[in-house]
């Protein structure tokens, strides 16, 4: 699979974005996830969600202000993302699982392709 993210920018705090995946397929896979770093730290979980039934996970530091959606028609999944806050800060990639549970939807090594990464920067 191939996936292709963009939609990030820069941003006055407070301000909203929406970054969007796009896969080449999405039969043979369980979910997309997006993932960020910022300069100086490691990889972070963000969000993530699964393309049959849309459940959706997230970290608890965007709980409540960011959103992850799918439109599986477009094989597409976005994520909403308002309130920001200087430390949301990153690039963010997305990336596709062949299989994720509740115990470790979170685990990068559960992800098998990633996506090139979009830059978000938030000015406070």
């Amino acid at each position: 699979v191939q996936l292709q993210a963009s939609g990030g920018g820069l941003q006055q705090a407070g301000g909203s974005l929406r970054l969007s995946c796009v896969a080449s397929e999405r039969t043979s896979w369980h979910g997309i996830g997006w993932f960020r770093q910022a300069p100086g730290k490691e990889r972070e979980f963000v969000a993530t969600i699964t393309w049959g039934d849309g459940i959706t996970f997230y970290t608890n530091s965007v709980k409540g202000r960011f959103t992850v959606s799918r439109d599986v028609a477009k094989n597409t999944v976005y994520l909403q993302m308002n309130s920001l806050k200087s430390e949301d800060t990153a690039v963010y990639y997305c990336a596709a699982s062949r299989f994720f549970g509740i115990l470790n939807y979170y685990w990068s090594d559960r992800y098998n392709a990633w996506g090139q990464g979009t830059q978000v920067t938030v000015s406070s």
